[in-house]
């Protein structure tokens, strides 16, 4: 897709946004497909073996072209599903195998599911495939594998997985490997110092993210670094700045704030009453401590993520803020649609030359900038803050 777009499910006026925003991760900073993708899988099937799993699965690679998001996992006979909103089954597998008819039925005989089963959060998706028949040196039944007179259920091996994921981030060495290559992994575009020194004319911005402050610094330095010498202050593009938020707790009764020594990168003493200080940096909080700070209402406020249940479902529903989700295989999913049909894909209202509230394709702040050239130089509510 050449020009990914911005997709709209109602339509929201641009004046009335005074606030904008951001994640970073996959926002922002847009980590380079396939090959961070890959790093996590085997930095994932490492732990995995070192926790007792067989070594065969270390010879499985990253597929980039298997199924990533919007997965079910049925932790009672190891397949990955695919539903609609009501939980009507479309596509089913087991391992790498699509399942059909018959095969389908004998399952679910309704072919319908409870919703409520497991997600499968990126990128562990491509990795259950080959866990459910990770060897052939155990005999599988239909929830799971047998060996002597032990037993792995099919939601066991979804609970280690998950495990090896908390592990990964709570040891911190994928960001350790992506700070150690930052090239390979991250993309740098320099319209993204653009877009948001714009975007502050035209409202306040924000960061609110899950990343601890050194990896946050090391991230936005870089993508605010263009020749030797050259290194823009990424801070003074945010009126406001937290990090460690851990959403989606954050949206709702939140944590402790506090204040982020920005030379240390350690948390100041003692919590941080306020008021908000200009190019600080916070730990912790509350959605609702991001209005009181800013002074704005949940209705002001445009937050623009990745993560459907984290970022975007959960800022809506409990403060009321629009959103917009950033979906990076979108892109991909509308080119086989156009290249199949031979048209445009049905019921998406693509926004041109206005603001919406909704979902977009990766690259979403390159399309915005070039959409209008400086897409804020008409914005009614320029200036108001």
């Amino acid at each position: 897709m050449a020009n990914p777009g911005i997709f709209v499910n109602r339509s929201l006026a641009p004046e009335k946004i005074r606030c904008f925003g951001f994640d970073m991760d996959y926002t922002l900073a847009i980590y380079k497909s396939p090959d961070y993708e890959e790093l996590a899988f085997e930095l994932l099937l490492d732990r995995l073996v070192s926790v007792g799993y067989p070594h065969e699965i270390l010879k499985y690679q990253y597929d980039p072209t298997f199924p990533t998001r919007g997965l079910v996992f049925d932790t009672q006979y190891g397949n990955l599903l695919k539903v609609d909103s009501h939980g009507n089954l479309l596509v089913c597998t087991h391992g790498f195998r699509f399942l059909k008819g018959a095969e389908i039925w004998n399952y679910y005989p309704n072919k319908f599911i409870q919703r409520d089963n497991m997600k499968v959060p990126q990128p562990s998706a491509p990795l259950l495939s080959p866990l459910i028949i990770f060897s052939p040196r155990f005999p599988s039944c239909d929830t799971g594998y047998k060996h002597s007179n032990l037993f792995m259920s099919f939601r066991s091996i979804f609970q280690d997985l998950r495990e090896a994921m908390d592990h990964m981030h709570l040891l911190g060495c994928l960001k350790e490997k992506t700070l150690e290559n930052l090239e390979k992994f991250v993309v740098k575009d320099p319209r993204v110092p653009l877009l948001l020194s714009h975007m502050k004319e035209a409202g306040k911005v924000f960061l609110a993210t899950n990343s601890d402050y050194n990896y946050t610094d090391a991230i936005m330095t870089y993508l605010f670094t263009f020749d030797p010498g050259d290194k823009l202050p990424w801070r003074s593009c945010f009126d406001l700045i937290v990090v460690d938020t851990r959403k989606p707790l954050f949206f709702a009764e939140g944590t402790v704030l506090w204040q982020v020594n920005t030379d240390t990168g350690k948390l100041h003493i003692g919590t941080y009453p306020g008021p908000l200080q200009h190019c600080a940096v916070y730990s912790g909080g509350s959605s609702d401590m991001v209005c009181e700070l800013l002074g704005v209402k949940g209705k002001d406020i445009l937050y623009i993520g990745d993560f459907i249940f984290g970022d975007i479902l959960k800022s809506k529903k409990r403060q009321g803020w629009h959103t917009l989700l950033v979906v990076p295989e979108l892109a991909r999913e509308l080119h086989v649609w156009t290249e199949k049909s031979g048209e445009e894909c049905p019921g998406l209202g693509a926004g041109r030359g206005s603001m919406g509230q909704g979902w977009c394709a990766q690259g979403w702040w390159g399309w915005w900038w070039q959409s209008a050239g400086n897409p804020y130089s008409q914005c009614p509510g320029r200036g108001k803050h």
